[in-house]
């Protein structure tokens, strides 16, 4: 699951981490302070269970390498002002037990569980993917062509984590970003781009998107009130909400963007 709340100052980020196995937290950030010389600066980092959120002004693409490096146990799921990213293998109930995802808040989030159809059962492979900061998605679906994407990002300095056909996706809408696109523009491209089955759910710190491809095979269902706006694959992951009953509810249409702009909090 991916939560987005309240940003950190323009100069830090927030970077989320995992480890499958006896983490130590601790020693991590001991080892993090020293090499970036970080005891006396705002850098901290809060821990629960295999999850982590280190929060430092360290540049991002040093903070990447240096984990990469020295700690390459450790999974860099997220990186932004914004977004904090849980993963884990296991039943949904007990993974939301474990890292209190009732006391969760934020003004919007985009969870998932995942039933493997191609690539290792692995928190790495599960999704909400990321790419850059504060950009998330998840996917519904299969895609044919993951690996013409993957060669032609990685011709350009894209570099991959996984063999998932969803990170292929998610990687190419960022790059996209990155050359100027707005997120419509984005999309606009991946239609033409992208080959194979989806409905994709995406989000930034200000905005909820949500696109099936032509065929639209993979279900979704949107229901709409004054006070939010739920995405579902079914209708019974909304029949208990707040005010269902009174809601605006009706399956999105193929090629179509759908997209929400969060209030400011």
């Amino acid at each position: 699951m991916a939560v987005f709340g309240d940003p950190t100052s323009s100069t830090q980020r927030r970077f989320n981490l995992f480890v499958a196995h006896e983490p130590d937290w601790v020693g991590l950030f001991n080892a993090f302070c020293d090499a970036f010389n970080q005891r006396n600066s705002d850098s901290h980092i809060n821990s629960i269970e295999n999850h982590a959120i280190l929060f430092t002004a360290v540049d991002p693409a040093e903070v990447r390498a240096w984990l990469l490096g020295q700690e390459p146990s450790v999974a860099l799921l997220s990186v932004g002002r914004s977004i904090d990213v849980y993963k884990d293998q296991g039943k949904p109930g007990e993974i939301a037990r474990r890292y209190h995802f009732a006391e969760l808040q934020g003004s919007h989030c985009v969870g998932h569980t995942r039933m493997a159809t191609e690539s290792a059962v692995t928190p790495a492979h599960a999704h909400p993917y990321t790419a850059g900061e504060d950009f998330c998605l998840v996917h519904n679906g299969s895609l044919s062509n993951p690996y013409m994407l993957r060669r032609l990002l990685e011709r350009r300095g894209v570099r991959f984590e996984t063999d998932n056909d969803t990170e292929a996706a998610c990687r190419f809408i960022e790059w996209r970003l990155t050359q100027g696109d707005t997120l419509e523009q984005a999309l606009e491209q991946a239609f033409r781009r992208l080959d194979g089955f989806y409905t994709f759910l995406m989000a930034t710190p200000d905005r909820l998107t949500l696109v099936r491809d032509a065929f639209a095979c993979k279900p979704a269902v949107i229901a709409e009130t004054d006070d939010y706006v739920a995405v579902a694959s079914e209708f019974r992951s909304l029949a208990h909400l707040p005010g269902i009953a009174g809601a605006r509810l009706f399956e999105p249409r193929p090629e179509e963007i759908y997209s929400w702009k969060v209030p400011a909090r």
